[in-house]
C-alpha cells in the first residue's frame, strides 16, 4: 500500500472551510483561535483565490486604522449610505451586522493574525448620496515580506501579469509616484532605485518578487498566520457534495487525486469558493451569457453555490447587478491567447477620453469601474475605445502599455495598442466616422482648455477628482488631446466577480427558499450574495464583508 500523502485530508474535523481567498482563510483562522480543529481545502494548486489578484482594499467603516477625523456614528452614517445605494435590495439586518462587526474583525486580525494595515484616503464612489464619506472607511494591507513564507511563497497565486512591472514586480499605490517621477525628482529616483533593486535581488535569490503588495500582501499575511497556527491548506482538493443528516450539514465529499474523500465536520462547513464567475450554467441562469471576460480565477466555477443549492440552499438573484463590472482590454500573449487587463484608473487621467463605434462619448471616463462597465456593454457592438494623446500616454501609459520610457512596440505589433499620427488615421483604425471623431475631439478640446466637461462632467465630483492626476489644475481629470501621435485600445465590459450568490442571514448561515437556515452550513465571500444588494458603493466592498463574515461564521460554529 502506498504511504499517505504528507498533506492527506483527514477524515474528521470540527470545521471544514472551502476556499483560500480572504473569507476562507479568515474563517479557518478564527476557528483555530476559538479552539476548533479547522480543515481548509482549495480546488487549485495555488492559494489566494481572487483575493491574491485584487487591490487588497478592505471597506470597513469605523475601523481604527484611519487616523483622520472620526465619524461619531460610523454605523449609522454608513448605513444611510448603503440604504441610498441599494434601496429595498439592502438586507438591513445583514448590513447592520457587517457594519457593527467590521471594526472588531479588523482589530482581531491585526492583534491575532499580525495583519498590518494602512489607511490611505479612499473616498466612496458616489459623493451625491447621503452618508457618503470622503475617506476613512477603507484600509488595505501594508507590503508583506513573502520571505516569511519560505518555500510556501511558491504556492501563493501571483497577480495578473498586466498589474506588475518588469515581469513580476508588485507595486502599491504609494510606489507609483516615485516610479513615475524618477526622472524628475532625485528623491523619487532614490525610492525607485530601492524598489527596483529589491526586486532584482529577489529575482536572483528567490526567482520571484518577495515584496508582496495589495491583495497578494493580504493573502500572504493570512496564509502566514494560518501556518503559524498549524493550518496548512489542502490543495488540489475540490468540493463535490455537502453531506446532510436529518437536515443538518455534517461534512462534505471532496475530490482528491481523482478519488472521492469524505470529511466529517462536527460543527459544520463554511463555503468560500469564489462564487460563480466561470460557471456557464449559472451565468446563463442569471442572464449573463455573452458578457465577459471575468478576471476571477478560472477555477471559480460555482462549486460552493452548486453544492449548497443541492443541499437545499437558495440563490439570491434579486440584486441590483449580478456582476461586479470593470472595463477591460484584451492583451495578446505570445501563444495567441489573450489576458484581460482591467482599466481601473488610466481612463480617469487628463488627456484621455472614451468613444463608442459612432465616434462619440457617452459617459464620464472617471466614473467608477463598476458604473462604467455596463455602459460599455450597452454600446453598439458591446465595445468602446480609450483614446489618449502622446503627452497622456507618456505620463500614464494606457491599458497594458506602460508610460515612458517603455516603447510598447510588442503591443503595437500585436494589434493591441493603436498608434497613429492624426485623428483621421485614428478614426480609420477604429472603424469610426472621421468627421464625427473630429467633432468629438474639437468639442472636448474646447472645454478641456478650461478644465470643463459640460457633456458628462468628467472630474465633476470628489471621487472622480481623487482618481485623476494629483496637482493637475484646474481639473485633475481633464486636458486637451492635442499632442500627436494618438493612441487607442479597444475596451469591452468584463467583471471581477459575481454579486449574485447564496442567500444567507446575519450569521452567514445559508438559507433555504422558505427562509429557514441550513444548520451547519455557512457561506462567505463571493459564495454569499452581496451584502450591498449588488451595488458597488466604494473600494473594498467585497473583501470587507468577506473577512467580517468569515470570522462571524467561524465564531458562530464555535459557539454551537
Amino acid at each position: 500500500m502506498a504511504p499517505p500523502r504528507p498533506d492527506a485530508c483527514p477524515d474528521v474535523c470540527d470545521v471544514l472551510v472551502v476556499g483560500t481567498g480572504a473569507g476562507g482563510m479568515a474563517a479557518a483562522f478564527a476557528a483555530t483561535v476559538a479552539g476548533l480543529d479547522a480543515v481548509l481545502i482549495e480546488k487549485e494548486p495555488l492559494i489566494g483565490g481572487s483575493t491574491a489578484l485584487s487591490g487588497g482594499v478592505i471597506w470597513a467603516p469605523g475601523n481604527r486604522i484611519f487616523a483622520g477625523d472620526a465619524d461619531p456614528d460610523p454605523v449609522g452614517t454608513a448605513l444611510t449610505y448603503l440604504r441610498a445605494e441599494a434601496g429595498n435590495r439592502l438586507d438591513e439586518n445583514q448590513a447592520r451586522r457587517f457594519l457593527t462587526e467590521a471594526p472588531r474583525v479588523i482589530d482581531f486580525l491585526v492583534a491575532q493574525a499580525g495583519l498590518r494595515l494602512v489607511a490611505p484616503v479612499y473616498p466612496d464612489y458616489h459623493p451625491a448620496l447621503p452618508g457618503w464619506s470622503a475617506g476613512g472607511r477603507a484600509v488595505r494591507p501594508a507590503p508583506f515580506d513573502g520571505r516569511l513564507l519560505g518555500a510556501d511563497l511558491a504556492l501563493l497565486r501571483r497577480p495578473l501579469p498586466g498589474m506588475t512591472l518588469l515581469g513580476g514586480m508588485m507595486v502599491s499605490a504609494e510606489d507609483i509616484a516615485p516610479l513615475s517621477q524618477a526622472t524628475r525628482s532625485p528623491r523619487a529616483a532614490v525610492k525607485a532605485a530601492r524598489l527596483i533593486g529589491r526586486y532584482a535581488a529577489d529575482r536572483l535569490l528567490h526567482g520571484q518578487a518577495t515584496r508582496l503588495t495589495n491583495g497578494n500582501a493580504l493573502a500572504g499575511a493570512l496564509l502566514h498566520a494560518l501556518l503559524a497556527r498549524g493550518v496548512r491548506p489542502h490543495l488540489s482538493t475540490a468540493l463535490q457534495e455537502i453531506l446532510l443528516e436529518e437536515g443538518r450539514v455534517v461534512g462534505a465529499v471532496v475530490a482528491r487525486d481523482g478519488s472521492p474523500h469524505r470529511i466529517r465536520a462536527r460543527r459544520g462547513v463554511v463555503l468560500a469558493a469564489g462564487g460563480v464567475p466561470h460557471d456557464a450554467a449559472l451565468r446563463a441562469e442569471l442572464g449573463l451569457t455573452g458578457i465577459g471576460p471575468s478576471l476571477a480565477p478560472a477555477s471559480a466555477t460555482g462549486d460552493g453555490v452548486r453544492a449548497a443549492r443541492a443541499a437545499g440552499g437558495a440563490l439570491r438573484d434579486d440584486v441590483a447587478s449580478a456582476l461586479a463590472w470593470v472595463p477591460v482590454s484584451d492583451v495578446p500573449g505570445p501563444d495567441g491567447a489573450t489576458t484581460p487587463f482591467p482599466h481601473f484608473f488610466d481612463r480617469s487621467k487628463p488627456g484621455f477620453l472614451i468613444v463608442d463605434r459612432t465616434g462619440r462619448r457617452f459617459a464620464s471616463e472617471a466614473l467608477s469601474y463598476h458604473d462604467l462597465g455596463p455602459l460599455i456593454a450597452a454600446r453598439p457592438g458591446g465595445e468602446a475605445f480609450l483614446i489618449g494623446d502622446a503627452s497622456a500616454v507618456r505620463q500614464h501609459g494606457i491599458g497594458a502599455a506602460r508610460p515612458w520610457p517603455a516603447a510598447n512596440r510588442a503591443l503595437q505589433r500585436a494589434g493591441y495598442l493603436i498608434r497613429v499620427p492624426t485623428p483621421d488615421r485614428l478614426a480609420v483604425r477604429l472603424g469610426v466616422d472621421p468627421a464625427t471623431l473630429k467633432e468629438t475631439l474639437a468639442i472636448w478640446n474646447t472645454h478641456a482648455a478650461r478644465g470643463e466637461d459640460p457633456q458628462f462632467g468628467k472630474g465633476g465630483d470628489a471621487y472622480q477628482r481623487h482618481i485623476g492626476q494629483a496637482g493637475h489644475l484646474p481639473n485633475p481629470c481633464i486636458a486637451p488631446l492635442a499632442s500627436p501621435p494618438f493612441f487607442a485600445v479597444r475596451l469591452r465590459a468584463g467583471d471581477i466577480g459575481t454579486f449574485a450568490g447564496l442567500r444567507v442571514d446575519a450569521d452567514a448561515r445559508v438559507l433555504r427558499t422558505d427562509g429557514t437556515p441550513i444548520v451547519g452550513l455557512h457561506a462567505v465571500g463571493n459564495d454569499m450574495a452581496s451584502v450591498m444588494g449588488g451595488t458597488y458603493p466604494g473600494p473594498g466592498i467585497t473583501l470587507g464583508p468577506a473577512l467580517t463574515f468569515g470570522v462571524i461564521a467561524a465564531e458562530y460554529l464555535a459557539a454551537g
